[in-house]
């Protein structure tokens, strides 16, 4: 498997030669170009901000991101086990430069990967990320002299301070939960989740004998694909079957990702996560909302309900905060069951997510079936087109753009075409010779129709 670069860090499989994957050789020179494109940036502060999650591989590669850093003249706060948010908050908690977060999100565990965030604990934007890469590809770091090395503070207090920023935000409501007396069962998936989630219940007013936990060994031996969908989640699904919890709640390996399964079983859908928060929030907080245009219509539904105003980003975090702040949006977020709330952090937060989803659920006084009820049913269908070497891919957008002129069209990210009660979104992968095909629908037996139409359109415009 070849080592995966984007602006937002790199990514690979663990094992094998040079070249292979994520490599110790790869881990040192990304991690000596960020520190130089930190330095550059920010000349004076000459502190770095290290978590990690649980897979087999973290130790190993925090020791050569620590020792890196630290050869690169940098004092390293290592905070050793953490979720991706808490890393984040971390950064603006110490003041440092930056800061890594050596975690591979919800891929297997045989992959690693480095993300980079900025001084504000947010990913590095595109400038910023290209700076690393170009660093990366030729050398272009010098270590520090032996008088200058760096030293490191390993911090047992950051998820302390991440669940005092969440018992913080004035609309968590810990005696509201306190007293629904609600009956949690979590999946941690044997990472971070399992340090992090229960302490942060017990926080917010869930009794310590009310927490059913699942998979809550910290080991890295995830117990089933990471991944929150449902497929993955058959375990806790049949545990609330069973009316042995009011409500579950799903974590990826870093808790950036936040899945809920209703008292029932059934899961309550990856893309209504943010819906559901974004309804509770703008109930009390008017105001804006963003998601990517990959995500569920049912947000601009409770937006406009709210008498704001739905913007829509291209799709990664770093373009959905970016989005955020230029409207001023006071949530946002992904439909993989991301939640940013700005008062918070501008960060994807399983945590904040469980907080005010509580809260809201407490206020409303129904079951999680009964909440997820509220909210306008739609279906997202997702498909792909293959390509061949020769062709055209931004020729091929173009094309399908002009063919639909007569629809509002959005090309911030590949094209997006929207429909009286239905969408499509292509966008070609930056990995992979395909395009996405995303399309949703009221149901999934249109949804499906409507991609296989776009995607019969594009084969015929690039004869493929």
């Amino acid at each position: 498997m070849t080592l995966v670069k984007s602006i937002s860090g790199i990514r690979g499989t663990i094992g094998g030669s040079v070249g292979s994957g994520l490599t110790p050789v790869d881990v040192v020179r990304f991690t000596a170009a960020f520190a130089k494109q930190r330095a550059q940036n920010l000349p004076s502060n000459k502190k770095i901000v290290v978590g990690r999650d649980a897979r087999i591989s973290g130790q190993m590669v925090d020791l050569l991101v620590t020792g890196t850093l630290l050869g690169m003249g940098y004092d390293v706060v290592n905070i050793g086990l953490a979720t991706t948010p808490t890393t984040e908050i971390a950064v603006c908690v110490n003041q440092a430069a930056g800061g890594i977060i050596l975690t591979a999100s919800h891929n297997p565990k045989q992959w690693n990967a480095l993300k980079l965030l900025n001084e504000k604990g947010e990913f590095l934007n595109d400038a910023e990320g290209k700076e690393v890469l170009k660093y990366a590809e030729n050398d272009d770091y010098l270590f520090a002299e032996v008088d200058k090395v760096g030293k490191v503070k390993y911090d047992n207090e950051a998820l302390k301070h991440h669940i005092d920023n969440v018992l913080s935000l004035e609309l968590v409501d810990v005696r509201a939960i306190k007293n629904a007396h609600f009956r949690v069962a979590i999946d941690c998936v044997n990472s971070v989740g399992a340090i992090a989630l229960p302490p942060l219940l017990e926080a917010i007013g869930v009794e310590k004998e009310n927490i059913i936990k699942l998979n809550c060994t910290p080991d890295g031996y995830f117990a089933h694909n990471p991944e929150p969908l449902p497929q993955n989640l058959t375990e806790i699904s049949a545990l609330l079957a069973k009316g042995e919890a009011d409500v579950g709640f799903c974590v990826d390996p870093d808790v950036d990702r936040l899945a809920i399964v209703c008292e029932d079983g059934k899961m309550f859908g990856e893309e209504y996560t943010l819906v559901s928060v974004a309804d509770y929030v703008l109930e009390n907080t008017p105001g804006n909302t963003v998601s990517n245009l990959s995500s569920t219509r049912a947000l601009a539904d409770v937006t406009k309900k709210c008498n704001g105003v739905y913007s829509a980003s291209a799709v990664g975090e770093v373009n959905v905060v970016a989005e955020m702040k230029r409207v001023h949006a006071v949530i946002g977020g992904e439909g993989n069951g991301g939640v940013i709330y700005p008062a918070s952090h501008y960060g994807r937060d399983a945590l904040v997510g469980i907080a005010l989803f509580l809260t809201h659920l407490a206020k409303q006084k129904c079951k999680v079936s009964e909440l997820r009820a509220k909210y306008p049913d739609y279906y997202i269908s997702k498909n792909r087109i293959d390509l061949t070497p020769e062709c055209d891919v931004d020729a091929l957008l173009a094309a399908l753009k002009k063919k639909y002129n007569n629809q509002p069209v959005n090309d911030v990210d590949g094209v997006r075409i929207d429909f009286d009660n239905c969408w499509v979104h292509l966008r070609k992968s930056n990995t992979e010779p395909i395009i996405r095909v995303y399309s949703e629908a009221p149901t999934m037996e249109e949804a499906d129709k409507l991609a296989q139409q776009i995607i019969a359109d594009a084969k015929h415009i690039a004869k493929l």
